[in-house]
Parts: C-alpha cells; structure tokens; sequence
C-alpha cells in the first residue's frame, strides 16, 4: 500500500497529517527559519542551506529572504535561479524552475490544491499537481501560479497575475486568468 508521501506525489488524495508528511515539513521550517535568518552576506552558508533543503540545486541560485515552501525537497532549481523577496513555494508535488528564471517579489507557486467536493474536503485529504517552469522565465511580482501548470520557455508573466493553465512558449501573459497578451518579438 502506497504511503501518505508516494499518494501526494503521484497526484492522489492524501493526508498531510500523516507523521512522515508532518516531520518533513517540520525539517523545512527548522531549515528556511536559519536561511531567512541569515546575513546578506553568508553566500556560501545560504547556498548550503538551499542545497539541504532542496531536492536539486544546479548552478547559482540567489533567492532573498523571507522565502517560504512546504518541503523543500520537491524543488528542483536550475542554474541562475533568482527569487525577490516574499516568494512561497507550496511544493506538495514536483516544482521546477528551469535555466535563468526570475521571480520578481511576492511570486506564489502552488503545487498543493485541495478537492472541490466539500465532502472529500472535508475528510481532511488534499491534492497536488507539479508546477513547470521553463528556462528563461520572468514571473512578475505578486503573480500567483495554480497547481499544474507549466510555463513555456522564453515566457513572461505580468505582475499580479493569476496563471491557472499552461502557457505556451515564448509568449507575454497577463490578467486574471492569465492569457497570452503576443508574442515574444
């Protein structure tokens, strides 16, 4: 029988109170309290608190405190990754960023969703789906990314705006909902 753990991962209903589940978010929180703690200049220190926390950490990756996820180790960071300030990645799925993507401020990313019919609701179980974000990336400050989407390489996200379906390669999206504006010239 799958555990609590592989039913989240594989996009099934799961508890998140399962004690495996609770525990690692807990080593999560322990890690991301001392990198948001740390010093704007402790580099090498940041670095190695991403990599433990991280399920894959490529290259350079400079994210600003206070930065929040879930697990952390269902993040799998490119090389040349930059997050701003306030960025939350709930990653109870796969969440990953490609090669030289930019998070401006405040980007939330959510792998995790719960059921839409009350009555499963309320059994307490919950859902996820992966969230991929392709190389060259720009998401602007604030914008929300829904659980299950994948953004094209070569793509911009507006500020404030509210992806909740793909979005194709190579293109400049906007609004809520999210929908491609042109081209990328």
């Amino acid at each position: 029988m799958p555990s609590e753990r592989e039913r989240m991962l594989a996009g099934e209903l799961y508890l998140s109170t399962d004690p495996e589940l609770v525990a690692a978010r807990l080593r999560a929180r322990r890690l991301l309290q001392a990198y948001n703690a740390s010093a704007p200049d402790e580099a090498d220190r940041r670095r190695a608190l991403l990599a433990e926390l991280f399920g894959q950490l490529k290259g350079r990756v400079e994210i600003e405190p206070p930065f929040f996820c879930d697990y952390g180790t269902n993040i799998e960071a490119g090389d040349n990754l930059y997050m701003n300030f306030g960025c939350v990645v709930l990653d109870s799925a796969r969440v990953s960023f490609g090669v030289n993507v930019m998070l401006g401020p405040a980007v939330q990313i959510y792998a995790a969703t719960h059921p839409t019919d009350p009555v499963i609701r309320r059994t307490g179980r919950e859902l996820a789906a992966p969230v991929i974000i392709g190389d060259d990336v720009w998401i602007g400050g604030g914008a929300i990314i829904c659980p299950g989407v994948r953004i094209g390489a070569g793509s911009t996200i507006a500020a404030g705006s509210v992806v909740t379906r793909d979005i194709p390669p190579g293109v400049i999206a906007a609004g809520n909902p999210c929908r491609v504006l042109r081209r990328v010239e």
